[in-house]
């Protein structure tokens, strides 16, 4: 889980205890992984067992409630074994036996997650997007819900997020880490507001914006003091990623983006490089993150950054999933088209 920390701090005794409360959170882990993985099994070897006996005639549809049955009569107390959750079994072994890369991802998620996924994903494509990002980013139900709702999918596709030649380069990673807009509906942000407002906003609710974010992100300062020269200047948040091993600047804009803002995101980031990056460490990446944007003008805006930044904007209340879903159906028979052509 996402953490508000700097990592790179902390006194050699609290260093020493918090190692200790990360071996017991992983000896835990380890045990309801176990536990978990055992009944995921299960339910695959029994919709596997389901699937095969169907498709082969050996049963009809009515076999399945009287399995359902029996079982009740047979081991008094079990639960989880109703004709509905029975072929919700073999629903799931149908998803993902073809799938050699992803059907070993599987245990890692609880039985809940898989009926969010199986239930809410009318895509294969889909499916295995949720799958993969809900093992990465430790999803809980509630968080798995909630990007559903704010159609995580659709926007992936259809918006891939807008990046300077230089992330790619130095970062090629983080293409696949940020996203090219973010949702936020948790702050309850009027339509007008103040930067001063989404500032704010995020700190008071910086678990929620982390989550948001991703797995591996960690707060590191809020108008982070930089001095150069003779001059005082606060960057809005800084935050450190684990995974890219790189300080990760952020800055807010509550209007549009203008070709200038990149400007003194890149001074910024030459600031941090210079005085408050470790040696160790990779060099660090800005983010604009404005109210809305032009997506040609940051293509040309970025195109002739040399430093590793990338532009995208946040919304302030879920987005109209419907409507990116008939977007996304239109794009993918565009592209059928087009491979038809080819």
């Amino acid at each position: 889980m996402s953490e508000i920390l700097d990592p790179r701090n902390g006194a050699p005794e609290e260093q020493g205890f918090a190692e200790i409360v990360r071996l017991i959170d992983a000896g835990q882990s380890r045990a309801l992984q176990a536990v978990n993985t055992a009944l995921i099994d299960l339910y695959w070897q029994i919709g596997e067992s389901i699937s095969r006996r169907l498709a082969t005639a050996e049963w009809g549809e009515g076999t399945v409630d009287r399995l359902a049955a029996f079982i009740a009569l047979q081991i008094p107390g079990v639960r989880g074994f109703s004709r509905r959750n029975l072929f919700r079994m073999r629903q799931f072994y149908e998803a993902y036996r073809d799938n050699q890369i992803v059907s070993p991802l599987v245990t890692q998620l609880p039985w809940s997650h898989h009926l969010i996924i199986l239930g809410q994903s009318k895509r294969p494509e889909e499916r295995e997007f949720y799958l993969r990002m809900a093992v990465r980013e430790h999803w809980s139900k509630r968080q798995l819900e909630r990007q559903f709702k704010a159609a995580l999918f659709e926007q992936a596709v259809l918006n891939p997020p807008k990046v300077s030649p230089a992330v790619a380069q130095i970062h090629p990673e983080a293409l696949t880490i940020f996203r090219d807009s973010y949702t936020l509906e948790f702050l309850g942000l009027p339509p007008e507001h103040s930067e001063a407002d989404l500032h704010r906003g995020l700190i008071a609710r910086m678990k929620d914006f982390l989550l948001e974010l991703g797995h591996d992100f960690c707060f590191a300062g809020s108008e982070y003091p930089l001095q150069v020269g003779g001059q005082d200047f606060a960057l809005d948040l800084l935050f450190y990623h684990r995974g890219l091993n790189a300080l990760v600047a952020i800055e807010l804009k509550v209007g549009r983006f203008e070709p200038e803002y990149l400007g003194k995101l890149n001074f910024y980031l030459e600031a941090l490089d210079r005085d408050v990056r470790k040696p160790h460490e990779r060099p660090s990446i800005g983010v604009l993150l404005c109210a809305s944007k032009d997506d040609e003008v940051v293509e040309y805006a970025l195109s002739r950054s040399l430093s590793p930044a990338l532009v995208a904007e946040y919304q302030t209340m879920l987005p109209d999933k419907q409507l990116l879903q008939a977007k996304l159906h239109e794009f993918y028979r565009l592209n059928a088209s087009e491979g038809d052509e080819a």
